[in-house]
């Protein structure tokens, strides 16, 4: 059995795009001073403080499960609690870390059919229990886009940042495909971030197209104190943190973060159009970044497996279809055919 020309599983399957291959080239040449004190570093930290026009605190992590759980971690004592969505990364697919690397912050998680918090689910945990016997509420955070795919609009996030003021509480953002939701909403990273009231962005470069790496970005620079040493603890310290930076480097300046997450959401669009209306195929939820989830027949499911298709069905029972920076037309065609198939 041939086996298929792309898997659309994760975006994680995906190599390294061009931009993000030729900066590791170029930061491979000489001898580079370690741990970040290197220019690219430096350069990459700028790349971000132009690109979101602001002075913010900028750190990198190897991937995304530290880049959230530390941030977190920053943000709370081993007392406090994080508000977060029952989908929620922090809460399904990190094994404990934020409460490992917290010392036993408690996640509060908020029952959502999609995936998506609101001031509402808020305002109840938060305002619900204030005596001493209960873990004191202190961050809110939320997925964009969700696990589901969904999107916050400026408005929803404008919405929860207030309630968080109104309540004392800390935004977090955990931006694993963060370029895919700028792309979807058509607006600004700023506008998108500290200026709808984000304290801390945890921005997605694996997903988007480079071989390891995740930014961290405090636009509350207070909240980053002693981050670099939460950092080394942790074992996200990069001795040659030059081929966490470089890529981020490239990626920006060229605006090819963008480029890739626009295409990935393209593709997705093209899939869903494709396959809606074939028999058995209903789409979970709306197509509004690089996510595409199906309920599919069992049949449809077992044959698309059997043909040496790969997918998850975590959420719902349903098949998550992800797109990657480079989904290709033949590559879309190839599992529509299949899935289309009388």
């Amino acid at each position: 059995m041939t086996e298929p020309v792309q898997q659309f599983a994760s975006d994680n399957y995906a190599g390294i795009c061009p931009e993000a291959w030729a900066a590791m080239a170029e930061a491979n040449q000489g001898h580079h001073p370690a741990y970040g004190d290197d220019v690219w570093t430096q350069r990459a930290s700028d790349a971000f403080r132009t690109l979101f026009g602001t002075g913010c605190e900028v750190f990198f992590a190897f991937n995304g499960t530290a880049a959230n759980s530390l941030a977190l971690a920053a943000l709370c004592q081993s007392y406090h609690s994080v508000i977060c969505s029952d989908a929620a990364h922090v809460e399904t697919d990190e094994c404990g870390a934020p409460e490992f690397f917290s010392n036993g912050s408690k996640l509060l998680v908020a029952a959502s059919a999609d995936g998506k918090l609101t001031p509402d689910l808020i305002r109840g945990f938060a305002a619900g229990r204030r005596d001493i016997h209960f873990p004191k509420p202190r961050v809110v955070t939320i997925s964009q886009p969700t696990e589901t795919g969904r999107l916050y609009s400026l408005e929803e996030i404008r919405a929860i940042s207030a309630t968080c003021r109104e309540l004392g509480l800390v935004l977090h953002m955990d931006g694993a495909r963060f370029a895919n939701a700028v792309a979807a909403l058509g607006c600004s990273p700023a506008e998108m971030s500290w200026q709808a009231g984000v304290d801390v962005l945890c921005f997605g470069g694996t997903k988007n197209g480079m071989a390891v790496g995740e930014a961290i970005l405090f636009f509350r620079r207070d909240l980053a104190e002693d981050f670099d040493y939460r950092c080394k603890q942790a074992g996200q310290l990069a001795s040659k943190m030059r081929f966490l930076a470089a890529p981020w480097v490239r990626m920006l300046e060229s605006g090819g973060w963008l480029a890739n997450g626009r295409h990935a959401n393209d593709a997705a669009r093209r899939f869903a159009a494709l396959v809606a209306g074939a028999p058995g195929v209903e789409l979970m939820f709306p197509v509004e970044a690089n996510a595409v989830f199906l309920r599919l027949p069992s049949a449809t499911q077992d044959r698309l497996r059997a043909r040496g298709w790969r997918f998850y069905t975590f959420i719902g029972g349903g098949a998550r279809f992800m797109f990657a920076w480079d989904a290709t037309e033949e590559g879309v065609a190839a599992l529509v055919e299949e899935i289309t198939r009388g």
